[in-house]
């Protein structure tokens, strides 16, 4: 299999070092970046082919299309992918607008390419176990949901100015709205969204164009409620999520680095620890290897296109909420 890696700044030669890992040779693997340094170093690093210009890229017939640029370019270029015959990778979100999805929508049925987008918490085996404890129904019927991410948006990529990342600069497709996994997650553990209130904006002295913090209330298709924070600017990493039915409580925090889960009939906590030196890039090679166990015996992935879809529906139906203050109903 030839796989192309769009993009090869932090996530993209993250995918190329996993793309090694895995087994593909580095004959097999082709960069591509506008930015000679960034391209240079990804050549450097993996011994692998590299292109400044995305056409050369499709002209060395990739069979796959890794795209891991700012989310304002995930569409075009993957339209032109789809049009050569590439199954897709594409980094979270899918797009920051409706803007020729729809095409690629088409392009994708029409060739029956095998898309994923990116969601590498699902591989985490924290998540699974949540995901398994929740489809028991051990914690009965679900009435609410939370979960939060935080983390000052300087220290994600200390190497760089982060004025200059894509997260800092709306017509990028930045924001900590569109940055998130969380939309995605949530959906995964909860079900369909289907009412949508948010309230975000830019509160901190971040030198940035998008919004830095919002919360956001949701509905989901069962009658759950649900809530999600995000922001740029906590000082200490934060991503943990709380479940709570009618027969007990599920948490998780990553700096605890464990699954808690209280059944009300026993009256006590039962403890899940993760693996002691649990390496976190190993949620990303399981994602990669997914990915390319799905090309290459034509089945679905766990995040597909259309699933991407219905999370940018939630995602801009809260950045609509936020600037307008109502209520929005998805898939309506």
């Amino acid at each position: 299999m030839r796989i192309a890696v769009v993009g090869c700044g932090s996530i993209g030669r993250r995918h190329i070092r996993n793309l090694i890992v895995l087994g593909v040779q580095n004959k097999d693997i082709i960069g591509c970046d506008a930015d000679p340094e960034r391209l240079s170093i990804a050549r450097a690093e993996n011994g692998i082919t590299g292109f400044s210009r995305f056409p050369d890229v499709l002209a060395a017939r990739p069979d796959a299309v890794v795209i891991g640029t700012p989310p304002s370019l995930h569409v075009p270029l993957a339209l032109e992918a789809a049009r050569t015959g590439c199954h897709l990778f594409i980094e979270k979100p899918l797009s920051n607008s409706f803007d020729q999805v729809a095409d690629l929508l088409e392009e994708v049925e029409r060739k029956q390419l095998i898309t994923l987008i990116g969601t590498n918490f699902k591989f985490h085996p924290s998540f699974v176990k949540m995901k398994k404890i929740l489809e028991s129904g051990v914690l009965g019927r679900m009435l609410s949901a939370r979960c939060q991410f935080g983390q000052y948006l300087p220290d994600w990529h200390p190497w760089e100015d982060y004025r200059k990342t894509y997260s800092a600069r709306r017509e990028l497709g930045g924001g900590i709205l569109f940055d998130s996994h969380e939309f995605d997650y949530m959906s995964w553990f909860m079900g369909d969204i289907k009412e949508i209130f948010c309230m975000a904006g830019k509160l901190s002295d971040l030198e940035i164009d998008t919004e830095d913090t919002a919360e956001v209330i949701l509905r989901f298709s069962s009658g759950t409620i649900g809530e999600i924070h995000l922001d740029y600017t906590q000082r200490r990493y934060q991503r943990n999520y709380e479940f709570f039915g009618e027969q007990g409580t599920l948490k998780w925090d990553f700096n605890d680095r464990e699954v808690r889960l209280y059944k009300a009939k026993e009256g006590m906590w039962e403890v899940f620890q993760e693996q002691s030196g649990y390496d976190l890039n190993m949620m990303y090679v399981e994602e990669m290897k997914h990915f390319l166990d799905c090309v290459r015996n034509g089945k679905q992935t766990v995040m597909d296109i259309h699933s991407g879809v219905k999370i940018l529906q939630a995602i801009l139906a809260a950045k609509e909420s936020a600037r307008d203050g109502q209520i929005k109903k998805i898939g309506h």
